[in-house]
C-alpha cells in the first residue's frame, strides 16, 4: 500500500553533463503529472510523463528537472557566412558615409545576433534522453520507496482503526439479541400497569414482538459490515492501488452504521454508534491519502 503523498530526488554526472530529477506529490482523486524542465529537453516531455504514469497510479504529482551539458559531444557549432558578409557589407557603407576606421576585431564580429549558431545533432539527443531516463527512474524509485515507507504507517493506523470498529460491531451484535426479551419484558409489565390485570392477551402480545423485532432488528446490517470489514483487511494488504476500492467501502460502512443507528432503541447500541461513525470518519480521512 502506498501514500500518495511523497518526494524523491536524484543527481547524476555523465560525461560532463549533470542532470538533476525531482519528484513530489500530494492527494489528488486522479492522476495528476505537471512537469517543468529545461526548453532544450522540451522535446522529452511525452516520454517522462509516460514513464511517470507508468508507476504512479494517483496524486497531484509534480517533476522539477534541471540539465547542465558541459560536454562538447554531440555539439557543433555553425558560422554564417552570408550574415557576416552582409553585416561587413552594411559597415562598409557606414564606415565610408562618416570616415570611421574599420579596424574590427574577428572576435566583435561573432559577437552580433545570428553569426554563432550551436546546433546538437540527433546522436546527442538520443544520448540526452537515455541518460535521463536513467536518472528519472532513480528518482521514481526513491519516490516510490517514500510511498510505501508513509503507506505502511498509514495500513498500520487502519488496521487498528478497523479492528475497534470489528469489536463494536460485536458488542452491538450482542446487544441486539437481548432487545427483544427486554422488550417482551417491558411490555408485558407496561400493559399488566394500564389495565390493572395480570391477564394479558398472549396473541395480541406476540404480533407486537413481532413488529418490534422486525422493526429493529440489525442482522442484515451487521452481516454487511463483518463483510465490509474483511474485504478492508483483504484490500490493505494488496499491492497495487486500492484508496478508491476503501473509499467506497468506507461509504457503505457509514450507511450501514447510520441504519442501525435509526434502528436503535437502546442507549448502550447507540453508543456503540458513535464511537463506529467517529472511528470509520477518521479511517475515511487516512483513506484519502492511499494511492
Amino acid at each position: 500500500m502506498k501514500s500518495m503523498t511523497g518526494f524523491g530526488r536524484a543527481k547524476q554526472e555523465i560525461n560532463n553533463r549533470v542532470y538533476l530529477v525531482e519528484i513530489k506529490s500530494v492527494n489528488h482523486k486522479y492522476n495528476d503529472v505537471n512537469i517543468k524542465l529545461p526548453r532544450t529537453l522540451s522535446y522529452l516531455e511525452e516520454s517522462i510523463k509516460k514513464e511517470l504514469s507508468s508507476n504512479i497510479e494517483r496524486g497531484k504529482v509534480d517533476v522539477f528537472i534541471s540539465f547542465e551539458n558541459y560536454s562538447n559531444e554531440g555539439k557543433q557549432v555553425i558560422i554564417n557566412q552570408d550574415l557576416i558578409k552582409e553585416y561587413m557589407k552594411q559597415i562598409n557603407i557606414l564606415a565610408e558615409e562618416n570616415n570611421l576606421s574599420l579596424n574590427i576585431p574577428a572576435t566583435e564580429i561573432t559577437k552580433l545576433p545570428d553569426v554563432l549558431t550551436l546546433k546538437e545533432d540527433e546522436l546527442s539527443e538520443e544520448i540526452i534522453e537515455n541518460e535521463l531516463t536513467e536518472v528519472l527512474k532513480e528518482a521514481i524509485s526513491n519516490f516510490t520507496a517514500m510511498r510505501r515507507r508513509e503507506g505502511e504507517k498509514i495500513k498500520e493506523d487502519l488496521l487498528k482503526r478497523i479492528e475497534d470498529v470489528a469489536s463494536n460491531v460485536e458488542k452491538i451484535s450482542e446487544y441486539s439479541k437481548n432487545l427483544v426479551n427486554e422488550y417482551i419484558i417491558k411490555l408485558n409489565q407496561r400493559i399488566k400497569e394500564i389495565l390493572k390485570t395480570d391477564i394479558v392477551d398472549e396473541s395480541r402480545l406476540a404480533m407486537e414482538v413481532v413488529l418490534y423485532a422486525d422493526k429493529c432488528s440489525v442482522e442484515e446490517e451487521i452481516t454487511r459490515l463483518r463483510s465490509h470489514i474483511t474485504q478492508f483487511k483483504d484490500l490493505v494488504e494488496q499491492d497495487r492501488p486500492i484508496g478508491k476500492k476503501l473509499d467506497f467501502l468506507i461509504q457503505e460502512m457509514n450507511r450501514e452504521t447510520n441504519t442501525i443507528g435509526s434502528k436503535s432503541a437502546g442507549i448502550d447500541i447507540t453508543n456503540l454508534v458513535i464511537d463506529i461513525k467517529t472511528q470509520i470518519e477518521d479511517i475515511r480521512e487516512q483513506v484519502q491519502n492511499i494511492e
